[in-house]
């Protein structure tokens, strides 16, 4: 990868762990300056060390995107300390796999929307307007559900629905402000988010890939994700199979119906043996 990102000032959330993380230390070893925020202080601060082990300038903020107030404290702490924000990366996420009709407590549903979709618009008006005076970058990474329906995915791919529509709908609002918006969809992406997602109860589980599923390494998935924002494309499909999958839905819609509802057949999830209540790092 070229140092396309050098001396770039880049704002990355979830960056604790997962795309997130690698996107920070994709960006560190190309020598921008990386604002990182998640929750989690001690996995943040980790994170904030490798990347100044690489020679990179990283500034560790502990927040909940959830949270708007907070949000515009990260946007101006990244400013503050750096003088300007070159790229805002939309990247933090709450992962949840259960049937609609199992899940007793809607507030899953209403979690999942805060973090997803509500986390990234809180993030982005308190980024906008330093990013036009920059004329940069915004980049949302979003899922394959974003386009599709998919089986035991409804109220992620919703998240996903609503966060995908947001960025389309601003992309236009923005064409004249010199700010380009890339839409990112990675497909199975072998994380430590994807490997705990939530189930129906808000439980813990763990992904258990069968014979034949392929995963995405994280860091191919940052490395195509920041080549195309550095290119300011529109939207970047990060699989063959998604990019099928868009033409085929086109002309045979019942058909992909079907081919998602196999591959989830050959998804496993399990409960998750480590601790902790399911929370995302948002």
């Amino acid at each position: 990868m070229t140092a396309a990102w050098r001396d770039r000032v880049v704002l990355v959330t979830g960056a604790s762990q997962g795309i997130g993380r690698c996107l920070a230390l994709a960006l560190a070893r190309q020598g921008a300056r990386i604002g990182l925020v998640a929750r989690t202080e001690a996995r943040l601060a980790a994170v904030a060390a490798e990347c100044a082990d690489l020679g990179a300038d990283a500034l560790a903020i502990p927040a909940d995107i959830t949270d708007q107030v907070a949000c515009a404290r990260a946007v101006q702490a990244v400013v503050d300390r750096f003088g300007r924000l070159d790229a805002l990366v939309n990247n933090a996420g709450l992962s949840v796999v259960a049937r609609f009709d199992a899940i007793e407590d809607l507030e899953l549903a209403e979690r999942t929307m805060r973090v997803n979709y509500l986390g990234a618009v809180y993030c982005t008006r308190a980024a906008l307007p330093h990013l036009v005076a920059a004329r940069g970058r915004l980049v949302a990474v979003a899922s394959l559900t974003g386009k599709a329906g998919v089986p035991l995915r409804s109220v992620y791919a919703a998240s996903k629905h609503a966060m995908v529509g947001f960025f389309d709908s601003i992309r236009i609002e923005l064409r004249s402000s010199g700010v380009s918006v890339t839409v990112a969809y990675p497909d199975f992406v072998q994380t430590e988010v994807r490997e705990r997602v939530l189930g129906p109860r808000g439980e813990r589980l763990a992904i258990q890939p069968q014979p034949g599923v392929r995963f995405m390494t994280a860091e191919d998935c940052a490395e195509r994700i920041l080549a195309a924002v550095d290119r300011r494309r529109r939207d970047v499909i990060l699989s063959a199979r998604g990019r099928f999958g868009k033409w085929l839905q086109v002309i045979a819609p019942g058909l992909v119906d079907r081919i998602a509802e196999r591959a989830m057949r050959r998804v496993r999830y399990g409960r998750d043996a480590g601790t902790g209540d399911g929370t995302s790092d948002a």
